[in-house]
Order: C-alpha cells, then sequence, then structure tokens
C-alpha cells in the first residue's frame, strides 16, 4: 500500500530552521515524483518544491525561493525539506505528495505536519 509520512514540524522562532522528512512506503521513487506542499490557516494549499524521479528539483513558489531546499535519500525512499530563515508567514501544515510528474497534480499525500513559526 503506498503511503507518505511527514515528520519533523514544531514550534520555531523566527529567523530559526527546520528539516521536514516524507517517508513514503509502497512504492519507489524510481517511479513517482515528490513534493512538498502548505496550507496555512483559511488558505489554498500552496506547491513549494518538487523533486522528479531523476532526482531534478522543481521550484514551484517564488515564496521560499533561497530559504528552501528539497532533497532525497533513495536508501531510505525518504525526501527531506530544508526551511531556513523561517517567518510567521511560514506557519502552516506542511504536507508531502505523488505525482508521476512535479508538472502533474499530486495523487497522494501524507496527513501532514504543523510548522509554527512563533516568538
Amino acid at each position: 500500500q503506498l503511503q507518505l509520512v511527514e515528520s519533523g514540524g514544531g514550534l520555531v522562532q523566527p529567523g530559526g530552521s527546520l528539516r521536514l522528512s516524507c517517508a513514503v512506503s509502497g512504492f519507489t521513487m524510481d517511479y513517482y515524483a515528490i513534493g512538498w506542499l502548505r496550507q496555512a490557516p483559511g488558505k489554498g494549499r500552496e506547491r513549494l518544491l518538487c523533486i522528479d524521479r531523476g532526482g531534478g528539483n522543481i521550484k514551484s513558489s517564488d515564496s521560499v525561493k533561497g530559504r528552501f531546499t528539497i532533497s532525497r535519500d533513495g536508501a531510505k525512499n525518504t525526501v527531506y525539506l530544508q526551511m531556513d530563515s523561517l517567518n510567521p508567514g511560514d506557519s502552516a501544515i506542511y504536507y508531502c505528495g505523488a505525482a508521476t510528474s512535479c508538472y502533474a497534480d499530486f495523487r497522494y499525500w501524507g496527513p501532514g505536519t504543523q510548522v509554527t513559526v512563533s516568538s
């Protein structure tokens, strides 16, 4: 069964960093692109970054340019989202998703992990 599980969220002060993890099971990342999205209260879901089946990064959102990076560990079947220079506007539930490509809609989702940036 295809499954994604996020972890690593929490409370962080403005200017701080967090690294989120997305553990995937039931499939290999050779067949799916994995991306990160977030949803803040009262807002729609925002695509952030995606890493395609070949391991290339595709940036989706200018709001995280230069602050967030995506990487993956094939041996661990895990994708990471490194978030630096966090600000209160980054507070949201963060999800990882799987898609046939980084240009396609995400078909599978994890339950999400909460990130709160506050002093």
